[in-house]
């Protein structure tokens, strides 16, 4: 499976749960519209907790939505797209509703798991 990772941050003037209610009943639907070859579109809420060494948790992200595929063609394809190309206009002006847009970062992941089988 090929994962596509977005970090983004939620407006300031935007409670949380108010954030995450648009995001799943808005944004999500709208971005499913443009999600062609998307296996898998998760949205990770992030609950940031204290950390006893360095403290508070206060730079992250507040979701991190990935986007699986199963076909690498497609992932590399989306993955080109939105590394150099705006989204669509409604997407654009849907997200400015919702997210700190310069906050936006992108990853892929390489993913190793130890069984404790």
């Amino acid at each position: 499976m090929h994962k596509i990772l977005l970090f983004m941050k939620r407006r300031p003037d935007i409670s949380v749960e108010a954030f995450r209610d648009y995001y799943e009943t808005r944004h999500a639907p709208l971005a499913a519209k443009y999600s062609r070859g998307v296996t898998r579109y998760i949205r990770r809420y992030v609950d940031p907790q204290p950390h006893p060494e360095t403290g508070a948790f206060i730079d992250g992200p507040d979701v991190i939505t990935e986007l699986w595929f199963a076909d690498e063609a497609i992932y590399r394809a989306t993955l080109a797209y939105i590394t150099t190309s705006l989204m669509p206009d409604d997407i654009v002006e849907d997200e400015k509703n919702l997210f700190d847009r310069a906050s936006f970062r992108i990853a892929t992941v390489v993913e190793r798991e130890t069984d404790f089988g």
